[in-house]
């Protein structure tokens, strides 16, 4: 049998069974077992990503096995959760062959061993149309500690962790835009597109602290209006304030123009927390704790919606405030 020609059971032994955990049964059941410990929730948070639309046909495998589990890490922090566990899906055209695999299980057990977790099972099925992979992941939290996104509060300050539009410059320069970008500044951006760093640590240590928490996934502004509706609250946001940067700050130097797409561009994983005025000397504790910038960027306030504003309190108008999936 030629090594483009495994079937779907000689694929999991080789690829996948390596990257099981205990409760994974060596992926030779139908399902897995999974213990919750007293006191603790379980967290589930399933996303898939699609050659073409989430990530480039040509990115490496690894990179693309990284995204894909980083991706739903990142939903599992903003809950307050540690990862555990994942489920995998993939489907494949015939055209990825072993070499394609073996690159996306290296780059999956590369996170397992950074993250601490383990696969416990999931499908493997063929496409005619692009890739597509979908990953469940599982997290525990103490029981009550969870964050949700309905719990803001009119006075609460709002915050974001590390910088925000990197992923979505990072997307220009692969497609061709800032030609004359130092190398050293491309390597970054086209970096934080395709391997987010999904904020697995912090998530847990404010979960104590935050009255309400999203990731950053369809943009600043668009997950923010998530947390506002949900709440029943309103934001504003100083467009100054938004964390950039060094590459990025390049970029809006020469391209002022852009800078508000930065806040509606997406792909950044960063959490976005909104806390009682009385916490910002714990959130400055853990940012020195962490070596991680935690950036206030606005506050929330009674109303409905989100506005970005200019350092003089004018609204500045946004056609797009993120990504839209349909």
């Amino acid at each position: 049998m030629a090594a483009d020609e495994l079937g779907e059971f000689e694929r999991i032994r080789r690829f996948f069974a390596p990257l099981a955990g205990p409760g994974g049964l060596g992926l030779l059941d139908d399902a897995a077992l999974v213990d919750c410990r007293a006191g603790r929730r379980l967290v589930v948070t399933a996303d898939a990503i699609v050659a073409g639309v989430h990530y480039l046909s040509d990115d490496p495998p690894e990179l693309v096995a990284k995204k894909l589990l980083r991706v739903n890490l990142s939903d599992l922090a903003a809950m307050g959760a540690r990862p555990l566990h994942y489920l995998l899906t993939t489907a494949l055209p015939a055209e990825l062959g072993s070499a394609w695999l073996a690159g996306f299980a290296q780059g999956l057990d590369e996170d397992q061993r950074r993250f601490g977790i383990d696969l416990l099972g999931g499908d493997s099925v063929s496409t005619t149309g692009p890739a597509v992979l979908s990953l469940t992941a599982i997290g525990e939290v103490g029981a009550g500690m969870e964050v949700r996104r309905n719990g803001a509060r009119s006075g609460d300050l709002v915050w974001v962790s590390g910088t925000i539009g990197d992923a979505f410059l990072g997307l220009s320069l692969l497609r061709g835009g800032y030609p004359g970008l130092a190398s050293e500044h491309r390597a970054s951006l086209i970096g934080r597109f395709r391997v987010p760093e999904p904020r697995t640590e912090l998530g847990p240590l404010v979960s104590g602290i935050a009255h309400a928490m999203i990731d950053v996934s369809d943009g600043l502004l668009a997950d923010l209006g998530h947390i506002c509706e949900t709440s029943g609250v309103a934001a504003v946001i100083e467009l100054a304030s938004v964390p950039l940067s060094p590459a990025a700050r390049v970029i809006v130097a020469g391209d002022p123009d852009i800078q508000p797409r930065l806040a509606a561009g997406g792909d950044d994983y960063e959490l976005l927390v909104a806390a009682p005025g009385g916490s910002s000397g714990a959130i400055a504790a853990m940012s020195s704790r962490l070596g991680l910038p935690l950036t206030m960027i606005g506050k929330i306030e009674a109303g409905s919606g989100v506005r970005l504003v200019d350092t003089d309190g004018r609204v500045i108008p946004c056609d797009k405030t993120g990504y839209r999936h349909f």
